[in-house]
C-alpha cells in the first residue's frame, strides 16, 4: 500500500537533493553513517543484553554491486527497525532516529557509542544518484522483516518481506547516465569497484566497523604455461577502511615513520613533514587533532588556487576537505586533521555553524603551533631555520597585515639576517646584544645581502661595532612602518633616517662652516632634491641619498612595480660627505669654476642615486659628464 511522506515530501525531497549537498558523492558517506549508527546502537545493546550474543569484532558494513541490474547496495548487521521505525525514521523526511536515541540512552553510557547522524536527512541524498531505493530491514528481538520502497516523487510503501538476521540492506537502484558527452559516466561509476573503493577511502575510512567488498584480484589460470601464464579475475572480500584514525591512537604506540607516512599519503607531499603535533583534548568541547609543519612550500602556496585549512572529521567521518576557519592565516601552511565527536553541524554535515566550539578548538591549535614554533626556535635551531626559509615570508606578510594586528603573536618568530652574526637572527636577540647606550634597532634595506654590505651608509656603524639588520625581502620595508618599535627600542634606517650616533653640536657648526656650497648644490639641482646636507654617517665615501621620514627608497622601489599609477615617491635628501677630497674638490671648484661645480653637483646626485638603486634620468648624459670633468 503506497503512503505519502509524512512532511511536505515533494519540495523538501527536492530541496535536500538539488540544494543541501554540493557533490554528489556525497551520498555514500551518508548511507554508511546510518549503517554504522545502527551497529553503533546493537553495540550498546550488547552491553546490556546478554542474549545478544556478539561482540564488536561480528559487527561490518558490506558493499554488494550488481552491474547488470544498475544497483548498489549497502548492508549491515546493526540494530535494524521495525515497520513503524520505518514509518518514523523514513517516512518523516528530517525525522533523525539517531538523535532521539542518544537523548535517550544513559548518559553514564553515552560515551560508549558514537551517533553521527543528527538531522535525519542524510538517508534521501542517495535520490541523487538512485531512482529508486528499497530498504529492507530486520529490527533485534523481532521475527519479522519488511520491505521499504520509493522512487522519492510519489511517497513510499511498506510490505513483508525476508532477512534472516537482523540488519539492514539499503539498495539503491542507480540512475541511467546522461546523453551528452561529459554524461556518459555520470553514475556508472558508482556501480565500479574502484571509484566506491576511492569514496569509502576519502569519507569513510576511519568509521570504526569493517567496511567490505568484494575486489577483482587477477591470479593465474589453472592448468595455464608457467612460462605464458594466462590470467583470470577472481574476486575476494576486502576492508577498505583502516577503522582507527592514527590521530586517534596513543602518541607512544605511533612511530615517527608511520606519522610521517601518513603525512606524505594523506597530503600528497614526497616529503616528510618537518615537525608532527597531536591533540588530545576533553572537557567541553573533545577532539583530537594531528597536525603537520611542511619542509617546504605545498603546491600553488602563493596561489588563488591554494586550499588551506584542516581536514574536519565528526566521529572519523570526513566533514570538511580544508576548514579554514581551524587555523589562522599566518598559519595557513599547516596540514592535518581534526576530529571531535562535539560540533554542532549543519543539516548536510558539510559545514559548520560558526559557534562557540570551532573557536575554542581554533584558538587552542593556534597555540599549540606556535608553542611547537618556539621550541624548535630555541631548541632546533637548524630546523627552525629550515621552516623560516619556506614560510618566514608567510609569517611576515600577516605580522603586516591590517596595521599590525597579528603583530604580537608573531613579531618574536620572525628573523633577519645580521651584519655582526653573519646569519638570521631573532629581534629579541638583536636586542639582547644592543650595546649600553644603543637607543634603536637599525636596519639596512636593499636587493640582496652583499648590496646591502656595500653600502657607504652601513660603515660607521660597523667601525662602531653596532649591529645592523639586513631587510633583503620586499616585505621586510613594511616591518619597521608597521611595528615602529619593538621592546622599546625605535627602528631606525641606516639609509633612511639620521643615525642618531653624532655631535649635535658639530653637525650644525660643520652645516654652518659649509653653508654656501650646500645652498650652491641645491639651487644647481632644484626640484631633484629636497634637501642637501652634510652626511653623518659616511666615512670614506663622498655622497648617498636618504628619505627621511615617510615613503623610502625601497617603498617607492615597491609601489612603482607593482602600482606605478600610484606615483608614490619618496623624499631626495643628499648627503655629502664634507671630509672626503670629493666635497673638497667641488667646495674649490664653487669659488672658481662654477659651469664645473655644476657638473660635478650632477655627477655626485647620480652617484647616490646609483648606490640607492634608483634609476638615473639619463644614463647617457651622466657619462658625458662624467668624461667632461678630466
Amino acid at each position: 500500500m503506497k503512503k505519502e511522506f509524512k512532511a511536505e515530501s515533494q519540495r523538501l525531497l527536492d530541496m535536500m537533493i538539488n540544494s543541501i549537498y554540493t557533490h554528489r558523492e556525497i551520498f555514500l558517506r551518508e548511507i554508511i553513517s546510518n549503517a554504522s549508527d545502527a551497529i553503533d546502537k546493537m553495540c550498546y545493546l550488547a552491553l546490556t543484553d546478554k542474549n545478544v550474543g556478539l561482540s564488536r569484532s561480528d559487527f561490518e558494513i558490506i558493499i554488494t554491486l550488481d552491474k547488470e541490474n544498475r544497483i548498489l547496495t549497502v548492508s549491515d548487521n546493526g540494530i535494524g527497525m521495525n515497520q513503524e521505525d520505518l514509518e518514523t525514521n523514513l517516512g518523516t523526511i528530517a525525522f533523525s532516529g539517531s538523535k532521539k536515541f542518544a537523548e535517550q540512552i544513559d548518559e553514564n553510557k553515552a560515551e560508549e557509542i558514537d551517533i553521527i547522524g543528527q538531522f535525519g536527512v542524510g538517508f534521501y541524498s542517495a535520490f541523487m544518484v538512485a531512482d529508486k531505493i528499497e530498504v529492507v530491514t530486520r529490527k533485534y528481538g523481532e521475527d519479522k522483516a519488511y520491505r521499504w520502497t520509493s522512487e522519492g516523487t510519489g511517497g513510499y510503501s511498506i510490505e513483508e518481506a525476508e532477512r534472516e538476521t537482523q540488519g539492514t540492506d539499503v539498495i539503491m537502484h542507480i540512475r541511467p547516465d546522461g546523453e551528452e558527452e561529459d554524461q556518459k559516466d555520470e553514475f556508472s561509476k558508482y556501480l565500479r569497484e574502484y571509484p566506491i573503493y576511492r569514496l569509502v577511502k576519502k569519507y569513510s575510512d576511519y568509521i570504526r566497523f569493517p567496511i567490505k567488498m568484494l575486489m577483482p584480484h587477477p591470479v593465474v589460470k589453472e592448468g595455464s604455461d608457467p612460462e605464458n601464464p594466462e590470467y583470470e579475475e577472481v574476486f575476494e572480500y576486502e576492508v577498505f577502511n583502516s577503522m582507527i584514525p592514527i590521530w586517534q591512537r596513543k602518541k607512544g604506540d605511533v612511530t615517527e615513520e608511520e606519522y610521517a607516512e601518513f603525512y606524505k599519503e594523506q597530503f600528497g607531499d614526497d616529503m616528510e613533514p618537518l615537525e608532527a603535533m597531536t591533540v588530545s583534548v576533553e572537557g567541553m568541547v573533545s577532539y583530537n587533532a594531528l597536525m603537520y609543519i611542511p619542509q617546504a612550500i605545498p603546491n600553488k602556496y602563493y596561489s588563488d588556487d591554494f586550499q588551506g585549512g584542516l581536514q574536519l572529521y565528526s566521529s572519523g567521518v570526513l566533514i570538511m576537505e580544508s576548514c579554514r576557519d581551524l587555523l589562522p592565516e599566518y598559519f595557513n601552511f599547516v596540514r592535518g586533521v581534526v576530529d571531535s565527536p562535539d560540533l554542532s553541524l549543519n543539516i548536510s554535515r558539510e559545514m559548520l555553524q560558526h559557534d562557540r566550539q570551532l573557536k575554542l578548538i581554533a584558538s587552542n591549535l593556534e597555540k599549540k603551533i606556535r608553542g611547537k614554533l618556539e621550541d624548535m626556535l630555541k631548541n632546533d635551531r637548524e630546523k627552525y631555520e629550515t621552516f623560516y626559509k619556506a614560510f618566514g615570508r608567510q609569517l611576515k606578510v600577516c605580522a603586516l597585515d591590517d596595521y599590525g594586528k597579528y603583530k604580537d603573536q608573531l613579531q618574536d618568530l620572525l628573523m633577519f639576517y645580521s651584519s655582526t652574526e653573519k646569519k638570521l637572527v631573532t629581534l629579541a636577540e638583536y636586542v639582547e646584544r644592543m650595546q649600553d647606550d644603543q637607543k634603536n634597532i637599525y636596519y639596512a634595506s636593499g636587493d640582496s645581502l652583499d648590496a646591502i654590505d656595500k653600502m657607504p651608509q652601513t660603515e660607521i656603524l660597523k667601525d662602531k661595532g653596532i649591529e645592523i639588520l639586513y631587510f633583503v625581502d620586499k616585505t621586510d620595508e613594511f616591518i619597521s612602518d608597521t611595528f615602529r618599535n619593538y621592546k622599546e627600542k625605535q627602528f631606525l634606517s641606516v639609509i633612511d633616517g639620521d643615525l642618531d650616533i653624532g655631535d649635535k653640536e658639530k653637525e650644525e657648526k660643520v652645516a654652518e662652516t659649509f653653508k654656501d656650497t650646500f645652498e650652491f648644490v641645491k639651487e644647481t639641482l632644484g626640484d631633484k632634491v629636497d634637501v642637501v646636507k652634510p652626511s653623518t654617517k659616511l666615512k670614506s665615501h663622498p655622497v648617498c641619498l636618504s628619505s627621511g621620514e615617510g615613503i623610502t627608497f625601497e617603498m617607492e622601489k615597491y609601489f612603482t612595480a607593482v602600482s606605478p599609477e600610484m606615483r608614490m615617491k619618496a623624499k631626495r635628501i643628499l648627503e655629502l660627505n664634507v671630509d672626503h677630497e670629493a666635497f673638497l674638490a667641488l667646495e674649490k671648484a664653487r669659488t672658481e669654476d662654477a659651469d664645473r661645480a655644476a657638473r660635478m653637483c650632477e655627477v655626485l646626485l647620480n652617484q647616490a642615486l646609483l648606490i640607492a638603486g634608483l634609476p638615473i634620468e639619463d644614463p647617457s648624459g651622466y657619462t658625458d659628464t662624467i668624461c667632461s670633468l678630466f
